[in-house]
């Protein structure tokens, strides 16, 4: 199996039928079903089944087509760092976030360090600490944000400061009078809306002052825990840096006055990993390391 390979299959992924991929690849429909072919011929295995309407990628077609990506991915990057390696001020810095941060802190960071190195680009990727983990363990991205749950042997990071939780409510669904702050024992009873990674968390929090929560709804993006709540169908419990993301007029945000729930996010990148000249003046300007 060799790039040209994964070129092809890539395209036949994508496209969903022979005919497409080959226009894309510009070359002949029968050599690239050769192609295909000669590569499950190789792996011995079935990559697609074929239909009167295109293809469908089996399991191990799904497989291959992530990695394939990743792969791809990987090449361009690194020939793009080797151009880039003696041009430190220019260049793309691949980062991945995860959701919270994607779209309260991170925008201004890109936006600080924008200022005083204009020609360097951006790609962002997007998910959970362990998607964000992944991508930096297979060099698709160089700089994660991400929950500081990861093996210090195989990082450098930078801990950012605790980040507090906090009640998103409606006030059509708060019994309270006063919308300033929220005991974690009223949460009993209630129905919660509450980011997957942070369900542990919290239910041990809960456990702890005597009672189970009524965990309505998890989800893998505030945004969507934040449009439930502000429809009125539970109390979500967010990320202090989430408030006001999502337009509303009824949402009310109320601290938490008395429990720990903070989150603990870390920057961080690989310590085996040789930073491109961006990414060590992103780190520098934006994380000073004493």
């Amino acid at each position: 199996m060799d790039i040209k390979q994964l070129r092809y299959f890539q395209a036949i992924a994508e496209e969903g039928h022979i005919t497409g991929a080959a226009k894309r690849l510009f070359i002949t429909q029968p050599s690239l079903s050769q192609q295909l072919k000669l590569l499950e011929n190789e792996l011995g295995i079935t990559l697609v089944e074929r239909g009167n309407r295109g293809i469908r990628l089996t399991e191990a077609g799904q497989l291959l087509k992530e990695r394939a990506g990743q792969i791809l991915e990987l090449l361009h990057t690194t020939a793009t760092e080797l151009k880039e390696l003696h041009e430190g001020y220019k260049g793309t810095l691949a980062i991945g976030a995860i959701a919270s941060a994607g779209v309260t802190m991170l925008p201004g960071l890109v936006r600080d360090f924008h200022a005083h190195y204009p020609q360097v680009k951006f790609q962002l990727w997007e998910g959970d600490t362990y998607r964000i983990l992944d991508l930096l363990n297979n060099g698709i991205i160089e700089v994660g944000i991400a929950r500081s749950v990861f093996n210090l042997a195989d990082y450098n990071w930078v801990d950012l400061p605790d980040e507090p939780m906090i009640a998103a409510i409606t006030a059509e669904t708060c019994s309270k009078d006063n919308l300033q702050s929220i005991a974690i024992n009223e949460l009993e009873g209630r129905p919660l809306l509450i980011h997957r990674s942070n369900v542990a968390m919290i239910t041990e929090c809960c456990q702890n002052f005597g009672f189970e929560p009524d965990i309505f709804c998890t989800g893998d993006d505030v945004r969507s825990l934040l449009v439930w709540a502000n429809e009125g169908m539970g109390l979500a419990i967010v990320p202090k840096s989430a408030l006001g993301l999502v337009p509303g007029h009824k949402l009310r945000y109320i601290e938490i006055s008395d429990a720990p729930l903070k989150i603990k996010k870390s920057v961080i990148w690989l310590r085996a990993r040789c930073l491109s000249a961006p990414a060590r003046h992103f780190i520098q300007a934006m994380f000073p390391i004493n």
